[in-house]
């Protein structure tokens, strides 16, 4: 036992000391939230989600938009037919270059050409419904960013009220502490008094040593809350936060019983799901033709850097690709499948939803019968320790009840504050699931 007490001490006066060494700042939760919305990872993640889908849109603008490359060339042959045409294109073909023995066995020929060439895309089918898809899939991703705020807001509340209630833990021990070395002075006069034996004491003792260790436990969970909400804030410095107001019950007004569809995470499904079917729609419109527009215009030239020649070309291409193995069977079943299966996805999320919404109902009711049955524990603990203390002070109380009646008063405390966080955050969480 006196190994054990040594052990307990030593824990004690280490966490005293780490708390001590370390700053402690006051923190509304107003100020995590707007800490967390400028520094939260997570929630630059989501960001770079967006930015990404954001890109990928912006690259479907091709199925509207030319195509147009500039290109410089510089060649010295004597190929007969690059010589011929090089000279064509120069437009310096004289009659003495038609002399077969010339045409077969010309000289060194030199061509320069500037070449700018515009693909224009009139009628993409596919490119049109892929188009789509992207941009259904960037507004699922920016729904997606709007739910994880409103998630790391449910997270601030969350972790404030933990900080809120490691504090009341602390404070609830270090009254108990208290009171329990008053008792050990009125054990240790009663001893020697002759009303007490030295196994009252000890059993005194060990409790106030209990305490303590109680009290240990109770302020590392502040640095741990402490901890989780730097964590949150991407804050590196090592401080223990102190919320400025304590742990209390609040009321929140949840106009909202049921799961809405317009809510960010669900419509997100919904628009992650039409994005699959436009891509469905896009593979089979590969089965169709397409329609392009092509220009160029050139300069040629047998010096460098000039262009005494030009021309120009434009014309239109109606390509159709009508069989490519089974490839494109296969792709149109595979985003057909892909399609169907986000629509069972979001059907079983929404349903996920409305039973997660349900069993938060039933813990809001069994929070609140439990808020009123630990407060009348607390009184009534509260009156039975009042009653046994003062009967303790005469010689009429047994030091085990006394203990006892300690023990349980601090135990219906804590089971109270636990109460009160549990049902704060049930209301909390019922709001978020409801939220439109």
């Amino acid at each position: 036992m006196r190994k054990r007490f040594y052990i307990l001490i030593i824990v004690f006066v280490a966490v005293q000391f780490q708390m001590n060494g370390q700053e402690t700042v006051s923190i509304t939760k107003k100020e995590v939230l707007n800490s967390i919305l400028k520094k939260n990872l997570t929630l630059k993640i989501s960001e770079q989600k967006f930015n990404k889908s954001k890109a990928d849109y912006l690259q479907t603008n091709a199925v509207f938009l030319p195509t147009i490359t500039a290109s410089y060339t510089g060649i010295s042959t004597t190929n007969p037919l690059m010589a011929f045409g090089s000279k064509l294109n120069q437009e310096i073909l004289t009659a003495a270059d038609f002399n077969p023995a010339l045409l077969n066995n010309p000289s060194q020929t030199q061509n320069f050409g500037t070449k700018i060439e515009i693909k224009q895309p009139l009628i993409n089918l596919d490119g049109f419904y892929q188009r789509k898809a992207a941009k259904s899939k960037m507004q699922a991703t920016s729904l997606q960013t709007e739910r994880t705020v409103e998630y790391l807001a449910l997270e601030v509340e969350k972790a404030y009220m933990q900080l809120q209630l490691a504090y009341k833990a602390v404070e609830v021990l270090e009254k108990a502490l208290e009171t329990a070395k008053e008792n050990e002075k009125i054990a240790e006069n009663n001893f020697k008094q002759g009303y007490l034996q030295q196994a009252d004491i000890l059993t005194i003792k060990v409790r106030v040593t209990e305490i303590k260790g109680q009290l240990q436990t109770a302020k590392s969970t502040v640095l741990n809350a402490s901890n989780y909400l730097s964590f949150l804030m991407d804050d590196d410095t090592s401080v223990i936060y102190k919320s400025t107001d304590d742990l209390s019950v609040t009321s929140i007004n949840n106009t909202n019983i049921n799961v809405s569809e317009n809510r960010a995470d669900i419509k997100a499904m919904q628009l992650a799901s039409d994005a699959y079917m436009a891509m469905n729609k896009a593979d089979k419109m590969t089965f169709l033709p397409r329609l392009n527009a092509f220009g160029s215009y050139e300069l040629y030239d047998n010096k460098l850097f000039q262009g005494s020649a030009n021309g120009y070309m434009i014309g239109a291409q109606l390509s159709w690709n009508i069989f490519e193995g089974s490839k494109r069977f296969g792709k149109t079943q595979k985003s057909k499948a892909a399609f169907e299966q986000s629509k069972l996805e979001y059907k079983q999320y929404v349903s996920k939803s409305n039973l997660e919404l349900n069993k938060a109902k039933r813990q809001l009711i069994d929070a609140k019968n439990q808020l009123e049955l630990t407060n009348l524990s607390v009184k009534q603990s509260k009156e039975s320790l009042r009653i046994r203390k003062n009967r303790f002070k005469e010689g009429l109380e047994k030091t085990t009840d006394l203990l006892m009646a300690e023990t349980l008063y601090a135990q219906k405390q804590l089971a109270y504050y636990q109460t009160i966080y549990q049902y704060n955050y049930t209301q909390a969480y019922l709001a978020f699931l409801t939220k439109k």
